[in-house]
């Protein structure tokens, strides 16, 4: 995954998504939940490359920034929570979608979350 739109369309095979553009700059498109309008991943081009913003749990966040210098902390947004995955090959894209996949059920509903635990 290395384009603007691979993140958007595989963003958009999750259930009861939208992307949004909530800026005067298009550069930035926001992907999120209907339910309760949270962002689940920020798409933007950065440095000549496309980045997603994702959240994530503490230890994933360490491990995937460890694993790739690709991923870092998240640019514009807590580096607690979130990381930056530049999109310039060096990361599988089974990665990519596994951060993306926990960002999105992390900012789901809490209702929700609990639902697809059970």
């Amino acid at each position: 995954m290395e384009t603007r739109e691979e993140a958007i369309n595989y963003c958009m095979t999750f259930e009861n998504v939208y992307e949004d553009y909530p800026f005067s700059d298009i550069n930035w498109t926001c992907m999120r939940h209907q339910e309760n309008k949270k962002v689940f991943a920020w798409i933007y081009e950065r440095q000549g490359n496309i980045w997603v913003n994702v959240k994530g749990t503490r230890g994933w966040l360490d491990f995937f920034r460890e694993k790739y210098e690709s991923v870092v902390p998240g640019y514009h947004l807590s580096k607690e929570h979130w990381n930056s995955i530049i999109l310039d090959g060096t990361v599988t894209t089974e990665d990519i979608k596994t951060m993306i996949q926990e960002s999105y059920v992390l900012t789901l509903p809490k209702k929700r979350q609990k639902e697809l635990v059970d």
